[in-house]
């Protein structure tokens, strides 16, 4: 069966309400036995985090703020504590600046406050569960906080809610020091009675890495490796030490994961959802991810491919909502064309989200700021206030991400090929070279840089990994886990984990097509005598090949595929194609990157249910385009949007770059 349809600047209007979603259970890792539905679940609504620094804050400045983003189409909010603005402004002066004491009653009663407020008008209320990034306070102590090998100091939080106090970072590897912390935070944390349910938001990994340390890490790495790494810590990322590299990392991954898997943990035994940014972790990533009942991406720090990752983790889990924190940074760091943003750059980077998997938009964000007023900003983020550029075309904006973010909620997102996401090659290659540093990004172990291979795009590959291969069956032709079905898995990996390797060829015996596209070594110093008996088996298989065989029809054919994801539900196919300026983005965008005064034509196919459907996209500028397939129809879905024509500033030669490494 073959259908033709132009699909050229026309709209079908569609006869649904896209900012709620049906509920559905609460899957996670050992869940408790309760079933809810997240806010995110019950809102397509964009969140904005909520800066509060540390100042007297006043329930009418809250209601302000709050009532501001209601009225602006936002549907919740995340409040983040942070410092007092004279830690970042010398000018104002080194005064203790007055504020309620951070966990106290006086605290308590404000954040009590805010939550039931947000509650009654509508808005979600989530917390951060730390002040700044990394967890930690002044109520932990030096034996508690986070280490580095051979250095007595430990890791501090310069400007957190307590400035001028000098804080620790809490040490997370070891539970006798992070869960403590856990609890105290929890128990002092006021949980009123709402309609709303809260989630509780742990922010990217920002606590020092190199040379990462617990007491007791030597004596568990003997016992797992029979030698001690103490010696070779000082040079652990030179060349030849890459066996050892891998058997520390490997290490350090177990513990890092424990700490999300206690984090939710504790969060499940409250009642309360884990959201959390596990981007920077020093672990397998996927794995980390998957304790958390929202995983969130982030953008443009971390570039909107990376997404894909928390993306393909809640398939994999059976999870309906990944978040994303957007538009950090967008022209650069620390604050570049701030209160100037351009609502066409915004949208560029949103769409280059939910063209990763990501069906939730988190503004970065809102600074608190007294009432009637909106001269405070946050120096790392776009501006969300009355008087910033934004505004006038926020609600139109917000509008906007609620129907994507809607649609994008419905059913499970599409899979066909599964690829090995190549955690091994990462944590053997270290250190990356200094061009694709920054001054906050150094290793390898972070996965910035990872893609899915190019001759896979008309496929909607999905990432995968041990844990997840260990989960999933094959049967009927299919390997399954979670929500996905991957007709074929693909490899490109020059080192293997050995139970890796065991799994895969178990699956290749079993009749899973497998593309090998190169031979893989084993990493780190164990090595197994059965390695090379594995590999001849695995390579021998007529199933296992180092060419790709698709097992299915592509689900977009075409020359030059713009940026798309799909989702299913009940037979029907939704897929979001985002307009061709989103691709590839990398930080820092420039200002006006956005701009196009031309239309682009892209014509495809696309593959569902044994039908062909020939199509032609037409992006006008600054326009992305929904697919929607039911019944033998195909269909366009009305989002169109059309931002203010930005201004091009672009960066002059001499222009300082003060986030590279040099």
């Amino acid at each position: 069966m073959k259908q033709s349809m132009k699909v050229i600047f026309f709209t079908i209007l569609m006869g649904f309400f896209i900012s709620c979603t049906p509920p559905t259970k609460k899957l996670k890792i050992e869940s408790a036995a309760y079933e809810e539905v997240s806010s995110m679940e019950m809102t397509s609504k964009p969140y904005a985090r909520y800066w509060w620094f540390a100042s007297e804050i006043k329930n009418e400045d809250v209601k302000f703020n709050l009532d501001w983003l209601k009225q602006n189409g936002f549907g919740g909010v995340e409040i983040a504590w942070v410092y007092p603005l004279n830690a970042k402004d010398k000018s104002l002066g080194n005064a203790y600046t007055p504020r309620q004491e951070w966990l106290s009653t006086e605290w308590q009663k404000v954040v009590n406050y805010t939550i039931v407020y947000a509650d009654s008008i509508g808005l979600a209320c989530d917390m951060t569960m730390g002040t700044l990034w990394p967890f930690g306070d002044s109520h932990v102590t030096y034996e508690q906080a986070s280490q580095k090998f051979g250095e007595e100091k430990r890791q501090m939080i310069e400007r957190s809610w307590e400035y001028p106090k000098k804080v620790y970072v809490v040490d997370h590897l070891n539970p006798d020091n992070y869960m403590p912390y856990f609890h105290r935070v929890l128990d002092s944390f006021p949980v009123p009675k709402t309609k709303i349910p809260q989630s509780y938001f742990i922010d990217s990994w920002e606590v020092e890495t190199k040379g990462l340390w617990t007491e007791g890490f030597n004596e568990e790495f003997v016992k797992e490796y029979n030698y001690d790494i103490s010696p070779y810590m000082d040079s652990l990322y030179s060349p030849e030490n890459i066996e050892r590299l891998y058997d520390y990392m490997k290490l350090i991954s177990q513990k890092v994961i424990e700490f999300y898997k206690s984090y939710n943990k504790v969060l499940d035994e409250k009642r309360i959802f884990s959201r959390g940014q596990c981007s920077g972790a020093p672990c397998d990533i996927m794995s980390a991810y998957a304790y958390m009942d929202i995983p969130e991406g982030e953008s443009m720090l971390f570039e909107p491919e990376y997404n894909s990752i928390p993306a393909s983790t809640a398939l994999l889990g059976g999870k309906k909502v990944v978040s994303a924190e957007a538009f950090t940074c967008l022209y650069g760091w620390p604050q570049n064309y701030i209160r100037e943003e351009q609502t066409a750059d915004l949208k560029m980077v949103a769409d280059a989200l939910f063209a990763n998997g990501v069906n939730h938009i988190i503004w970065h964000g809102k600074a608190h700021n007294p009432k009637d007023q909106d001269y405070v900003n946050f120096y790392a983020s776009v501006h969300v206030g009355r008087d910033g550029t934004l505004a006038t075309e926020m609600p139109d904006f917000n509008n906007y991400l609620t129907t994507v973010s809607g649609i994008m909620k419905k059913g499970k997102s599409y899979s066909d090929v599964g690829v090995y996401l190549p955690i091994e090659d990462a944590w053997v290659k270290g250190i990356m070279p200094k061009e694709k540093q920054f001054i906050w990004g150094w290793g390898f172990y972070e996965m910035r840089y990872v893609y899915f291979p190019k001759e896979l795009a008309g496929y909607h590959p999905i990432w995968i990994n041990q844990d997840f291969l260990e989960k999933g069956e094959f049967a009927d032709d299919m390997f399954k886990v979670g929500d996905a079905s991957f007709s074929s898995l693909y490899l490109d990996a020059a080192y293997l984990d050995y139970e890796v390797l065991q799994r895969i060829t178990e699956l290749a015996k079993q009749g899973l097509s497998i593309t090998l596209k190169q031979e893989p070594v084993e990493p780190g110093t164990i090595k197994h005598e059965k390695w090379d008996t594995f590999i001849k088996t695995l390579t021998g298989l007529p199933n296992v090949s180092s060419i790709f065989y698709p097992q299915r029809t592509p689900i977009v054919k075409g020359n030059d595929i713009p940026p798309y994801w799909a989702r299913e539900m009940d037979n029907s196919l939704y897929i979001f194609f985002a307009n061709p300026k989103s691709k590839k983005l990398t930080f820092p965008i420039e200002y006006g990157q956005s701009f196009s005064n031309e239309t682009t034509d892209v014509t495809a196919m696309i593959n569902y249910n044994g039908s062909e459907y020939d199509i032609s996209l037409r992006f006008e500028p600054y326009n992305s385009l929904m697919i929607n397939i039911k019944n033998g129809t195909i269909s366009q879905i009305d989002i169109s949007f059309n931002p203010k024509v930005p201004t091009v500033i672009k960066r002059t030669p001499d222009f300082k770059t003060p986030w590279l490494v040099r």
